[in-house]
C-alpha cells in the first residue's frame, strides 16, 4: 500500500486537493505522508485537507503544505481539526504561506506539539 505521496510543484489547485480529501477518507487508504508543496491548493484546498484529517478513516501523519498561500481561513481549518478532531497528525509544515500571520502559525505549532504528544 501506499505510504508517501510526493506531489510538489505539480499545481493540483483546490479541485485536486478535494479530490486527494476523499481519497484520505477512503478506508484503504494507508497514505502517511503527502507532499503539497506550492500545489496552488489555496484556502478552500487547505479546509479540504483538514476536513478530510477528522474523518476516522485518515491515516496522514505528515503533511507539507509550503507556499500553498492558504491564508488565514485554510490555517484556521487545521487549527480547528488539531483543536477537536485529529487524531493522527504528527507534523504540518505551513512554511511559506507568507498570508498567514506570525501568531497563528505559532497557535498551529502548539496544537501540533500537543496532539504529537498525545499520540505518542
Amino acid at each position: 500500500k501506499l505510504q508517501t505521496l510526493h506531489l510538489e510543484g505539480t499545481n493540483i489547485g483546490p479541485d485536486g486537493a478535494k479530490h486527494l480529501a476523499e481519497a484520505l477518507r477512503h478506508s484503504n487508504c494507508k497514505l502517511q505522508t503527502l507532499h503539497l508543496e506550492g500545489t496552488n491548493i489555496g484556502p478552500d484546498g487547505a479546509k479540504h485537507l483538514a476536513e478530510a484529517l477528522c474523518h476516522s478513516n485518515c491515516q496522514l501523519q505528515t503533511l507539507y503544505l509550503e507556499g500553498n498561500t492558504i491564508g488565514k481561513d485554510g490555517a484556521e481549518a487545521f487549527a480547528d481539526m488539531l483543536r477537536y478532531d485529529n487524531r493522527t497528525l504528527k507534523k504540518l509544515n505551513l512554511l511559506g504561506n507568507r498570508d498567514i500571520s506570525p501568531a497563528l502559525v505559532t497557535k498551529i505549532d502548539r496544537l501540533a506539539k500537543i496532539n504529537s504528544e498525545s499520540i505518542n
